[in-house]
């Protein structure tokens, strides 16, 4: 969960964490690649392009240059997020075989009271894990923290915004 105060939403935003990040290993692998290609490669490319839209003259009404200074900043707020995430991580691996919906794992689940038929699969943890169009199920969400530690065949609550909610899992993989 991220939380930053009103009062310092003036200044740079620091995020504070329940606790750690909890990351598959490749996933852990591909954001640290991500990280080190946007903070070596991906710097110099927005230098150069921020340096070819200078030698364009009058900054002021220079679109590249502003276009170029955008893609600047929306590249640094990725290395910070990648910073702030990757500095505090747990390397986690479902294990199907166990049986119990853990992070990492994908389950299917039916809502109680619709077609028999109309399963639904979530992924378990960080938006980071995401997995195709595979839905994303933080952990700390209502519905995650109701399946987490259950077995397929379980059936359980949970409070949503809407109102409370029934769901049975259906099937448990990794």
């Amino acid at each position: 969960m991220v939380r930053a105060s009103l009062r310092e939403s003036c200044k740079e935003p620091q995020l504070v964490t329940d606790g750690p990040t909890k990351l598959t290993k490749s996933t852990f692998d591909r954001l640290t690649a991500e990280l080190e290609d946007l903070t070596t490669r991906g710097r110099v490319e927005i230098a150069q392009h921020i340096e070819a839209a200078r030698a364009l003259g009058d900054l002021s009404e220079n679109g590249d240059y502003h276009a170029a200074k955008d893609s600047q900043g929306k590249m640094e707020a990725r290395v910070r997020q990648l910073q702030a995430m990757l500095k505090h991580v747990e390397i986690v691996e479902a294990d199907a075989r166990s049986g119990v919906v853990e992070e990492g794992s994908i389950v299917t689940i039916r809502y109680v009271g619709d077609d028999e038929d109309d399963t639904q699969d979530y992924f378990v943890g960080s938006i980071e894990e995401r997995q195709g169009d595979l839905a994303v199920v933080s952990p700390s969400s209502p519905l995650g923290a109701a399946v987490l530690g259950r077995r397929s065949g379980d059936t359980v609550d949970y409070q949503a915004p809407g109102g409370a909610l029934k769901v049975e899992i259906v099937r448990i993989g990794s």
